[in-house]
């Protein structure tokens, strides 16, 4: 029986791969790095199970994140100017209208964006993405490649949620790939006014070491669920339980600068 699970793993590793290579470079991103979401609903053995789903996700996050930094340093580099062009002053507005930077100077727009535009520890996005999709098998993870549970509220931008309230109008948001979830799930961290205490729990650790970690981060994530406080909790023994600190650890975030 143990040789069936390892068939089942290298199958799945090898799909995977396959999913991969065939995909071609699109909005910037690197060819292979846009991998279809493979079917963990296949492993019969969990602890395989979740390590095939931390496997998957690991090279996703290191994607945004890098996406993330170059952001970042692209920020950094116009503080360093005297002035900016016209196209720079163009690509200011469209960066502070994607992290809602409402600031009107382009000097306060560069201050906020520094203050935003930052990496998420790997532990934070493969707990949350699990909790969220039932590892990578939930309705909306199958059907939408929403990994993180993410809401849109225009109609027919996603999918109907069938325990929704009556009355209520948003919907599960759906995305092309896992990694737009990813990369959408990061940004919605880093720009939407719930998560404030995140932002600042992040440039207090950062302040003190050359990196954050998801279970300090997960402080500021009490608006994402209703649960709150208990939602907290749970993500936190997630990454406890599952060892995920270590990914945090090997990040190779550029030096901080505030």
């Amino acid at each position: 029986m143990r040789n069936v699970f390892f068939v089942k793993a290298f199958l799945l590793l090898i799909s995977v791969l396959l999913a991969s290579c065939d995909q071609s470079p699109s909005g910037g991103r690197q060819a292979g790095l846009n991998p279809l979401l493979p079917d963990f609903s296949s492993f019969i053995d969990v602890k395989q199970k979740k390590q095939a789903f931390f496997d998957f996700m690991k090279p996703l996050i290191d994607q945004a994140n890098q996406a993330v930094m170059a952001e970042r340093q692209q920020v950094l580099a116009w503080q360093q100017q005297d002035a900016l062009n016209d196209d720079d002053r163009q690509a200011l507005q469209q960066l502070a209208k994607k992290y809602r930077v409402d600031a009107e100077t382009p000097e306060q727009q560069l201050q906020q964006l520094e203050q935003r535009i930052h990496t998420i520890p790997p532990s934070l996005v493969m707990a949350q993405a699990a909790n969220e999709s039932a590892w990578g098998t939930s309705r909306f993870a199958l059907e939408g490649n929403n990994l993180f549970g993410q809401w849109c509220f225009s109609k027919g931008c996603g999918i109907v949620p069938s325990s929704r309230n009556s009355g209520a109008n948003h919907e599960v948001a759906r995305f092309d790939s896992p990694y737009e979830s990813v990369a959408s799930y990061i940004r919605n961290l880093n720009s939407h006014p719930s998560y404030q205490q995140l932002r600042t729990l992040r440039a207090q650790e950062l302040s003190d070491q050359a990196y954050s970690t998801g279970s300090n981060l997960a402080g500021g994530l009490l608006k994402y669920s209703e649960r709150g406080e208990e939602y907290v909790k749970e993500i936190r023994a997630m990454i406890r339980h599952n060892k995920l600190a270590k990914f945090d650890l090997g990040q190779d975030p550029q030096p901080n600068q505030g």
